[in-house]
């Protein structure tokens, strides 16, 4: 077991429209915990609480009750400043739509975090090509987002979460803009990062994604319904069993 990095303690969520005073519970009491170096993903119908309970973990939505602990400190309970500070310093992004700066090269879009952090041009300069060569990206830096491919603007996202060496990396069906090659490419880079100690979790629809993570969280109605382990089996191994669970799940 390692060191506890993320604990969720009973989040819930209710949304209500202002024209009608509607109420929409969104999560119902959702428990989890994470240790340093896990991989989680997260899947679920739409609709399920997947993107909500990430952006809970994001500090980008506040639950309604409950509480979330990253690496021992609870920011339910942080002013706005510090949460923007912890969110730069601590926590990496990468989204669906890959959310690059079209008119930063690629090279500036992975800095940007460093930048905003006031770090040294020379540790900057370190940094990027450090995580451009692990990504693979490392010819492409002095060009733009508009003038690379979808898997290369991914890879390209992957850097700049990476990039301030962050506790957790959040992943938003980062597949979801990728044909199959390029999903099969990234997911492998998580994989590798991931198996150099680095905490994911990622909110997904695909089943082959769901397989390179160590555990597989089913959310359903707002709350967390299963929970399938790899327990030491290969990707294909751990994929045939999520693909049953779904299947079974489904009858």
């Amino acid at each position: 077991m390692g060191k506890k990095m993320l604990e969720l303690r009973n989040l819930h969520k209710t949304y209500c429209t202002k024209k009608s005073n509607v109420k929409y519970e969104a999560l119902k009491g959702i428990n989890f915990e994470a240790d340093d170096g896990d991989f989680i993903a997260i899947m679920g119908e739409s609709g399920s609480g997947k993107t909500t309970t990430l952006n809970i973990i994001a500090s980008l939505d506040v639950p309604t009750s409950g509480e979330v602990i990253i690496g021992g400190l609870n920011i339910s309970n942080m002013k706005n400043k510090e949460i923007c500070a912890f969110r730069r310093e601590k926590l990496g992004f990468v989204f669906q739509d890959f959310n690059l700066l079209n008119y930063f090269s690629v090279k500036d879009n992975i800095a940007f975090p460093l930048v905003l952090l006031n770090k040294s041009k020379k540790e900057i300069d370190e940094k990027v090509n450090e995580l451009a060569e692990k990504t693979g990206i490392a010819d492409l830096l002095e060009k733009f987002p508009y003038e690379i491919s979808g898997g290369e603007k991914q890879r390209t996202a992957v850097a700049r979460a990476l990039v301030c060496g962050p506790q957790i990396v959040l992943a938003d069906e980062p597949t979801g803009a990728l044909d199959s090659q390029n999903s099969d490419n990234l997911m492998e880079l998580f994989k590798t990062f991931n198996e150099a100690g680095q905490t994911i979790v990622m909110v997904t629809h695909s089943i082959k994604s769901a397989s390179k993570a160590g555990r597989v969280l089913f959310l359903k109605d707002g709350v967390i319904g299963n929970t399938i382990e790899k327990e030491g089996k290969n990707d294909e191994a751990f994929e045939e069993k999520i693909a049953g669970f779904l299947y079974n799940s489904r009858k």
